[in-house]
């Protein structure tokens, strides 16, 4: 057909090219009206995982209020805001939108609460990471083609979605993939620059949407916020531009002028490692210190605006309270499926590794369907 599907011509040398790509585990033939990245992309947001984002937890539980963060809505700004550093640095944006979507679909449900009690269940069975399950979800877990398992992505895709990865597994990988997306943590190379791009954006909004949900919540002040500058400096400059402006529409402003500024931060400080790096292609790019990054000064400010939100927010009472009931629910139901592998859907409860097919049907549940199968299994409903 002829369809321009990628322009190839507007990335730089040191981009990812979907025309290079080392391919998938099961070779397909090219989609005549798309490049692999965006195939990749498609596949993700029609996959049965991304939909049950919408009812996974960030931190606040599904339960306590309709307009706080899910996974979902936390995975699709840090698509926005990767794209939006991609394309003046002539990165793939296709590539940078498909690792974004994709990166917590392996999450459990109450967020990080769910991962640690599952992680602590799975102790003497391999463990558990929230990255590594996002590769098994694409790579296995998904059954939505007649001829394999997953969703065949491409390398470049996978090697963005396994962000952390252990040595013992990265060692587990590379003896089922040799050469695949567990090398570089063997070998200490980077991942590349699309996928440093989706690890800063991830923080990126992390840093703006906890604010935001932690005053919508009550739990954190605008009166706390003076001891972040990072905060404080944009609040104080749109007071300047806005006297008398309160309320949300200046935490939203004051938000929005912070998260344009980490961006800006982003693209100045990669231009200037890219130059200084001299790098020609992305395979050179893998091989060097990670290169997407924040100025020192910006480094420094969004660390303590970090620190902020772990005492105030992920810390306050109210969050441990609910963390620690979250925990409770993952620990009752991995109890229950392992004694009783029968309660789980047929697909699971005939695995031969039960360990790992409980921590599986886990991580796979959206927060209201955990609590669901909770009350069921044990009688007690331990969150509202």
């Amino acid at each position: 057909m002829g369809l321009d599907t990628g322009r190839a011509d507007l990335l730089a040398a040191y981009a990812s090219d979907p025309g290079r790509s080392r391919g998938r585990r099961h070779p397909e033939p090219a989609a005549p009206t798309r490049n692999d990245f965006q195939r990749d992309r498609d596949r993700i947001v029609h996959s049965t995982a991304f939909r049950r984002l919408v009812y996974k937890t960030q931190v606040f539980l599904n339960h306590e209020g309709d307009l706080f963060r899910t996974r979902l809505t936390h995975s699709l700004e840090v698509a926005q805001l990767a794209r939006s550093i991609a394309r003046p640095l002539r990165l793939n944006e296709d590539l940078v939108e498909a690792i974004a979507l994709a990166h917590d679909l392996g999450h459990t449900p109450f967020g990080h609460a769910g991962q640690d009690a599952l992680n602590a269940c799975m102790d003497g069975h391999g463990g558990f990471e929230h990255n590594l399950q996002s590769l098994r979800v694409v790579d296995e877990l998904e059954e939505r083609y007649p001829v394999f398992d997953g969703l065949n992505l491409t390398f470049e895709t996978r090697e963005g979605i396994l962000k952390h990865c252990s040595r013992a597994n990265a060692e587990r990988l590379e003896a089922a993939e040799p050469g695949g997306v567990g090398r570089r943590f063997l070998d200490r190379t980077q991942p590349s620059l699309e996928a440093q791009l989706c690890n800063l954006a991830d923080e990126i909004a992390y840093n703006a949407h906890d604010i935001d949900d932690g005053v919508r919540s009550g739990l954190i002040t605008l009166e706390q916020l003076e001891d972040v500058a990072l905060f404080t400096s944009w609040r104080d400059e749109t007071l300047a531009d806005h006297p008398g402006l309160t309320g949300r529409r200046l935490l939203y402003e004051s938000i929005r002028r912070m998260l344009s500024a980490q961006v800006y931060d982003v693209i100045e400080a990669t231009r200037a490692a890219l130059h200084g790096a001299n790098v020609a292609s992305a395979d050179e790019a893998r091989a060097q210190r990670p290169l997407v990054q924040f100025g020192a000064g910006m480094r420094e400010s969004c660390a303590t605006l970090k620190q902020f939100l772990l005492r105030n927010l992920y810390r306050h009472p109210q969050v441990v309270q609910t963390t620690q009931q979250a925990q409770q629910v993952v620990r009752d139901l991995f109890a229950a499926y392992v004694a009783d592998p029968q309660q789980m859907q047929a697909g699971y409860a005939t695995r031969g590794d039960l360990e790992r097919a409980v921590a599986d049907y886990i991580a796979g549940m959206t927060d209201r369907f955990a609590m669901r199968e909770h009350e069921r299994l044990t009688g007690r409903r331990v969150l509202p």
